[in-house]
């Protein structure tokens, strides 16, 4: 039996004559009025591959929900695509999308008393906003990602947006030819769905399953795949059912979902961007998640699966396997199999239903907890003087030779300064590049910083150069590239006081992140230290005044309004 509903206050009684004759107004027939009213949380738009098909995936979200007697109300979110904002000032407003995201789900929700919601969002900081709205609202929530684009394929090989991000460096190396370049752009991206790799966007759909709010196969069903438009229907069948049951979302996602989320998250090597993005959707779900708690998980959980960028295989390789199922399969010995799911079943009845369906492709992509690809997850938090809150590094797709190094910094303010020391070939073997006053605060919005990363591995350096910076890495980064360095440079923290020929010491498999300059020598530095000053408008301007650090998930901060951010005096 459903439960009361939040539209009631809407619908009921004859002084809400006016509201039903609005309703009215845009179609909706007496016959509807008191059924359930489901908001469909759209994200598609025209200039996002990730998103231009999502239209398709709402009509089908609605036809579910009217079979089993719901009445769908479509509205959008805005999105950004990480790609197309990346190495220049448009890439600062992609994390910080992400709150306006949460914020517009509330204000549509809550203004309109919808009682559930299926979610449909594809990328980046789309599905983190989306699931940051879940938590908060504890409505039933059903979400419907995407899909993984298909990869292409150019000189008789698969390849994807890195694969041309990457080709950029070899142009400029001079290591492949203008044509092979062009070629590579015609071809890498070949049409609707989220890149073809395990980057941030399929990593957070792989996290919406591993969570429980997404149906068991949806996170890699990808976008051209009839199932993907199958399964948004029986999505919207869904949602009806867990309000019936009034299985909201804080009933099904627990400490023990973020567990579960994070273990896969380390089995399957997925972007580093998680650390910031599972942070704030957990305390949206009032959940206290630690930025250690990622390395404490990532120590006891194999890295099972080796997909792009730190290896070979593709999301299609991986649905080919049995994808986000299939490694929790693996996983069950480790995993909180008790939690629920939106199936309205736990997660130890999904994985009994489960059925492999091509058992020698499951062997050769995932590999089991006896015979590991490596006996650490992919992420590691690393700490030190240089470090003193954490940072984040994808330590599954960085070079054995590279876990330990220690090398020269060469130091800059910005990812545009970076580019043109590494277009002008003037970073050497043994170096570690050190970008700053890039963080949530600094930059403001904590670009990503994949283009100078594509050009260092383009150039054949990615296996002797390191990274260093209070920005973010893209998912598609692969190397010994250390983001989310905390505090940033803008809030005093040491790597503002680094200079270009202080040594940098890496130690990934002892968690240290050091400068080997005497602490002396920094407090010397502090002294003279001015953050450089930026002109910052608009929204930026006030995201700038309220962002709390990288450890924390870069979310709003209220305590922080009106106060002067700190500065680290030690």
């Amino acid at each position: 039996m459903i439960m009361p509903l939040r539209s009631s206050s809407v619908t009921d009684g004859f002084e809400r004559a006016p509201h039903r004759s609005l309703l009215k107004a845009v179609g909706i027939i007496d016959e509807e009025i008191n059924r359930p009213f489901i908001a469909v949380v759209n994200s598609w738009n025209e200039i996002v591959p990730g998103h231009i098909h999502l239209n398709k995936v709402a009509e089908a979200v609605k036809a579910g929900i009217r079979l089993s007697g719901g009445v769908p109300f479509e509205f959008n979110t805005i999105g950004v695509c990480d790609g197309i904002c990346m190495g220049h000032e448009g890439m600062k407003y992609s994390l910080p999308s992400r709150e306006i995201i949460a914020d517009s789900i509330e204000v549509m929700v809550e203004g309109q008393r919808f009682d559930a919601m299926v979610m449909i969002p594809s990328c980046d900081k789309i599905i983190p906003g989306h699931l940051m709205a879940a938590g908060r609202l504890d409505i039933p929530t059903v979400v419907v990602t995407g899909g993984a684009m298909l990869p292409g394929f150019v000189e008789d090989k698969e390849c994807d947006v890195i694969s041309v991000f990457e080709a950029v460096g070899a142009y400029q190396s001079g290591s492949i030819t203008e044509q092979e370049l062009y070629e590579l752009e015609e071809c890498a991206c070949c049409g609707a769905g989220s890149c073809a790799g395990l980057f941030t966007a399929n990593t957070m759909s792989i996290m919406a399953e591993a969570l429980g709010l997404s149906l068991p196969g949806c996170a890699t069903d990808h976008a051209t795949d009839a199932k993907k438009i199958r399964l948004a229907k029986k999505s919207g069948m869904q949602i009806i059912a867990l309000l019936e049951k009034d299985l909201c979302a804080r009933r099904i996602v627990n400490e023990k979902s973020f567990d579960n989320a994070i273990m896969v998250d380390m089995a399957i090597g997925g972007s580093t961007n998680t650390t910031l993005h599972l942070i704030a959707i957990a305390r949206e779900f009032g959940i206290d998640l630690e930025l250690s708690r990622f390395d404490d998980l990532s120590r006891s959980t194999p890295h099972l699966t080796s997909l792009r960028p730190g290896g070979n295989k593709f999301i299609l390789d991986f649905k080919r396997a049995g994808g986000v199922q299939a490694v929790m399969q693996r996983l069950t010995s480790k995993l909180n199999t008790d939690v629920l799911t939106v199936t309205g079943k736990t997660l130890k009845q999904n994985l009994e239903d489960f059925i492999i369906l091509n058992p020698k492709t499951n062997r050769e992509i995932i590999a089991t907890i006896e015979k590991p690809l490596h006996s650490e997850g992919g992420i590691a938090i690393l700490k030190g003087n240089l470090a003193p809150l954490g940072a984040v590094v994808k330590q599954s797709a960085v070079n054995e030779k590279m876990l330990t190094h220690t090398g020269p910094a060469r130091v800059f303010d910005s990812e545009e300064d970076c580019m043109q020391f590494i277009i002008k070939k003037e970073i050497r073997k043994g170096d570690v590049v050190v970008i700053r006053y890039e963080g949530p605060r600094g930059g403001p919005g904590m670009r990503e910083m994949l283009s100078p990363t594509s050009a260092i591995a383009g150039a054949g350096l990615i296996d002797s150069v390191a990274l260093v910076t209070d920005g973010r890495f893209s998912g598609g980064t692969r190397g010994p590239c250390i983001g989310h360095v905390t505090p940033e440079a803008a809030d005093g923290g040491p790597i503002a006081l680094i200079e270009t020929g202080d040594l940098i010491e890496i130690d990934i498999p002892k968690r240290i992140l050091n400068t080997l300059v005497s602490s002396s020598v920094l407090s010397e530095r502090r002294k003279n230290w001015k953050p450089p000053q930026r002109e910052v408008k608009g929204y930026l301007s006030r995201y700038q005044k309220i962002v709390s650090g990288a450890d924390k998930g870069a979310v709003f901060d209220d305590t922080l309004v009106a106060l002067d951010r700190f500065v680290i005096e030690n």
